[in-house]
């Protein structure tokens, strides 16, 4: 008897794999929205049963905004927007905090810059003091606006020995025009951070202060309070300065229309970083939930293509995934994948075989099924506690969309079909455009990623190697 006929016949392994159940039915959250007079929008989600409140305001202007040569200055800006205000040192401010229960954070990433608290719902309007007190007299003492520099060079400086992150940046540096920002990370690259400086960080600022563009969210078990009132007494009187300028246009041209193949070569490297890509999409695009569905399948879910022939039927790496950044702007796609160094050639070819599988055949109703009831399945626990609905509808203030994009999702996800998959992989996955980027060590694979023919092979010498 062997040791699976023993378990199965102890009861121990069920002899059929279990299956995904019927998706839930599923309602978003009613929400409430208004706006003062100076412009500001405010969204109101009344959660009862969640006494931990979460609100956020959201200002759309964020890294993909700010002057080439001040790189990372919003999202410095936005680090230092705790450390100090007209009324409260960094230390007051955060006893402030503490004394209310309260967690206050601000950060900003390419799309916008927020500012966010959660508290006990008893405790909302002194946050929302705290919160406004924040937005409006922030101080960015020197001193602390130096030390949040430094520590950002710092971890540029780890970024060089960490192969993953090092792949990262190189693979949008070959994707995108040098004119573009998205050639860099969102928090700058050290030519530009070394030179940011207190009064960069407040005029990177003050780029976001236009009321009008601006939303605040309020998410929790409410109980009645007057949100719109407290927000008109704190916030109502919030002007934007005459020097304040509208969105600009978003800067996001490929680098090239043919492949490219990049090495940044680490001598005795194990593994490889694998990324295989493009400059993909921004968020909207009228086949947004198709890709999603097709994102899903090629590289988003476990089962999906890419994870299970690298993974599951070569065991070339631990996980394989790909997928599209949209942003306000058109940001990546990327295919993406640590492989063991002798196989990394093998790897990238079987990589490139599934993201060409994609565009030239139907997907098959099985993984259609499955890719559907994943995203319709997973939806509503995106939104089990007042700061996730909170964070989905700054999203949606980001992007100019309406709050029915969140109550149809279900529905939309649902409508999509094979038909519509294809599109979308033939319109938006550019294999013949897309780059190869390598962090590895090509001492070992070079030779083998030249016989493949893949096209012109660029061999850089990575700093942090010596």
């Amino acid at each position: 008897m062997t040791g699976t006929e023993h378990l199965e016949r102890d009861g121990y392994v069920m002899a059929e794999r279990p299956t995904p159940g019927v998706p839930r039915p599923y309602e978003f959250p009613s929400i409430a929205r208004a706006e003062l007079d100076n412009g500001l929008t405010i969204l109101i989600a009344d959660l009862p049963g969640r006494p931990l409140t979460s609100a956020s305001i959201v200002l759309p202007t964020g890294a993909v905004d700010e002057p080439a040569d001040q790189g990372g200055a919003a999202v410095l800006a936005a680090r230092a927007l705790t450390e100090g205000t007209e009324r409260y040192d960094a230390v007051e401010l955060i006893e402030a905090t503490e004394r209310l229960g309260a967690s206050l954070h601000a950060d900003a990433g390419w799309d916008a810059t927020s500012i966010g608290v959660d508290v006990p719902a008893t405790r909302l309007r002194p946050a929302l003091e705290l919160l406004a007190e924040v937005l409006l007299h922030p101080t960015f003492p020197a001193g602390e606006v130096e030390r949040l520099r430094d520590e950002r060079l710092n971890d540029l400086l780890q970024a060089q020995a960490d192969p993953r992150r090092r792949a990262d940046e190189a693979f949008i540096d070959t994707i995108y025009a040098q004119e573009s920002p998205y050639h860099r990370p969102s928090g700058g690259a050290r030519e530009t951070v070394e030179t940011l400086d207190a009064e960069i960080v407040r005029r990177a600022y003050a780029r976001t202060g236009d009321p009008s563009r601006a939303t605040l969210v309020v998410g929790g078990d409410l109980g009645g309070q007057d949100v719109v009132a407290m927000a008109s007494v704190l916030l109502g009187g919030w002007a934007a300065p005459r020097s304040v300028d509208g969105p600009g246009h978003i800067v996001d041209g490929a680098a090239s229309t043919s492949r490219r193949i990049r090495v940044v070569h680490r001598p005795g490297a194990v593994q490889t970083e694998i990324r295989v890509g493009h400059r993909g999409l921004p968020r909207l695009i009228p086949d947004f939930h198709a890709v999603s569905v097709m994102s899903a399948i090629l590289g988003g879910l476990f089962n999906s293509r890419l994870n299970m022939q690298l993974r599951e039927a070569k065991g070339y790496t631990y996980g394989a995934g790909a997928g599209y950044d949209m942003r306000r702007g058109a940001g990546p796609f990327s295919a993406r994948a640590a492989v063991n160094t002798e196989v990394t050639v093998p790897a990238v070819l079987d990589m490139l075989a599934e993201l060409e599988r994609m565009r030239a055949a139907p997907v098959e109703p099985s993984e259609l099924a499955a890719a559907r009831d994943f995203l319709v399945g997973v939806f509503p626990l995106r939104f089990e506690t007042p700061g996730a609905v909170v964070g989905a509808l700054a999203g949606l203030a980001i992007h100019g969309l309406p709050v029915d994009e969140l109550i149809g999702y279900r529905s939309r996800i649902e409508s999509v079909d094979i038909g519509a998959v294809a599109a979308a992989a033939r319109d938006h996955l550019l294999v013949d455009r897309a780059a190869i980027v390598l962090v590895g060590d090509a001492d070992a694979f070079g030779p083998a990623l030249e016989a493949a023919g893949l096209g012109k092979v660029v061999i850089e010498r990575d700093d942090a190697t010596g």
